[in-house]
């Protein structure tokens, strides 16, 4: 517990007041324990907070139109998703790791002991990495027992694999050795480590599968950090009954892991048709996983989303989102009960549409929206949700700010599918409240699908990533535009 002066705490409250007379993308800076939080990018916050959650400090940290001062060619490519911070090993700064998702790339960013960003460079690009790149992980030596290893999924069909990529020193970023066969074979969105104290002496990750029959899986290993010689496993119910909308909102089920066979030499065809095979759940699109925070039996608390089929309704399977909590045995790591908590059928297109990232803390799960244009129903562009674990009770906190009423802003930020609601999305939500030492401290990446310029072409410098024009078909996502703020005074 840190203890502040009478006076620095009154400064501190006096700066706090001044933030709610101001608009979000006027956030004044807040400095704590040298930490300083405040607007370091070029581009305007493009979110807003949502009634009742006014008083947030939101500043943005990094976009892809800003110029790092330690390496001026740097571009911060767009679809910034799954991400991970640490301290900086060899200095008082810190190293924020991200995921570019359709450029299939890595970057590592340098922030000095204030937290400015200044530094940008690429530990993957387009042509060492092999798949999409989703969701990600960093597992820890403090948390994990293991690392540090930044785990990220590809999402490329069924053959995709997860790899580990290490946060410190010299990138190789062409390097394709640093697959995981032993975690199977998917089109996968993350692979989640629980943390050391989840279950003493063993690794168990669990993972997402994001396709229309999506597993959720289980790895296990009996020593910690074994990435390679461990076990895989599908998850189903007791009653071997694979249809998801059969699982209630509010009801618990008895749940249990089943081995897959021979997963390292399976094919992902052949780890999906075992998936049928042994009765797993099916569902529509698991997107994210993450762990209660807290310590002791809630990190045995699992959550996961499951985005749904937008082209529905597919039968069995959810149609706007669900999201889960599997609570797992406490000495039994492969049985455990399963609820679904929330579903987005029960109010289309005012609750939660799309769930796709997930940042579970002690007391909520904060829910982040691909709100994206194939539902048509959808009333409200991409939020992020507050789940009380408490109470039930479910809030939108933020909501994405397409600036659609300011003119100049307008052309710049939605030059494509402009009258679209929901056509942004959330990439990673990170609490690093006690990376940094400033009590709820959020990182949000941004997935600003409408800003377009070819000066982002060719983000990560590598063969593939070149644009022929911002709207020439999948290519033209090489030309996106990302952003990652900071959210402060959120609960955890």
């Amino acid at each position: 517990m840190r203890i502040f002066s009478q006076s620095a705490s009154a400064a501190l409250a006096l700066l706090l007041l001044g933030i709610t007379a101001c608009t979000r993308e006027e956030s004044p800076a807040v400095e704590q324990n040298n930490i300083v939080l405040g607007d370091y990018s070029v581009t305007p916050v493009l979110v807003k907070t949502m009634p009742g959650f006014e008083t947030l400090q939101v500043n943005a940290l990094l976009s892809s139109d800003d110029k790092l001062e330690r390496s001026p060619t740097y571009v911060y490519g767009g679809q910034p998703d799954g991400a991970g911070l640490m301290k900086d090993p060899n200095s008082r700064g810190y190293f924020f790791i991200t995921n570019h998702e359709y450029l299939r790339s890595v970057s590592r960013i340098t922030l000095d002991s204030t937290f400015k960003p200044v530094k940008g460079e690429y530990l993957l690009d387009h042509d060492g990495s092999l798949w999409r790149l989703c969701s990600a992980t960093l597992a820890t030596p403090d948390i994990h027992g293991f690392g540090p290893l930044f785990l990220t999924a590809g999402e490329s069909g069924p053959e995709s694999m997860v790899q580990a990529i290490s946060p410190i020193g010299t990138p190789d970023k062409k390097n394709q050795n640093r697959v995981l066969p032993a975690l199977g074979k998917a089109s996968m969105e993350n692979a989640v480590p629980l943390p050391k104290d989840a279950f003493a002496g063993k690794t168990v990750i669990i993972i997402g599968e994001d396709d229309g029959n999506g597993q959720l899986l289980a790895y296990v290993a009996n020593t910690v950090g074994d990435l390679q010689n461990g076990k895989l496993y599908f998850l189903r119910t007791r009653n071997q009954d694979p249809v998801e909308t059969n699982l209630k909102v509010g009801q618990t089920y008895d749940v249990e892991f089943v081995e897959v066979d021979s997963p390292k030499q399976a094919t992902g065809g052949q780890i999906a048709a075992q998936s049928v095979e042994k009765k797993a759940i099916q569902f529509a699109r698991i997107e994210d996983v993450d762990y209660r925070k807290g310590g002791g039996p809630n990190s045995r608390e699992v959550f996961f989303s499951v985005t749904g089929i937008a082209q529905g309704p597919a039968v069995g399977k959810t149609m706007w989102g669900r999201v889960y909590k599997l609570a797992l045995d406490a000495a039994n790591p492969l049985a455990g009960k399963l609820t679904p908590l929330i579903d987005g059928e029960v109010d289309p297109g005012n609750s939660i549409v799309n769930p796709d990232n997930l940042c579970a803390t002690e007391n909520y799960v904060y829910i982040q929206e691909d709100s994206d244009s194939f539902y048509p129903g959808n009333k409200h562009d991409a939020r992020i949700w507050q789940y009380s674990l408490a109470s039930g009770q479910n809030k939108p906190v933020l909501e994405m700010n397409h600036r659609r009423a300011e003119s100049t802003f307008n052309a710049k930020y939605n030059s494509t599918n402009v009258p679209n609601l929901g056509s942004w999305e959330y990439g990673a939500m990170l609490d690093i409240s006690d990376i940094i030492g400033v009590p709820n401290t959020f990182l949000v990446n941004l997935h600003v699908h409408t800003w377009r310029d070819m000066k982002f072409s060719n983000a990560d410098g590598s063969s593939v990533t070149k644009a022929v024009s911002i709207s020439d078909g999948a290519t033209g996502s090489y030309t996106e535009g990302g952003q990652t703020i900071i959210v402060r005074g959120l609960a955890r």
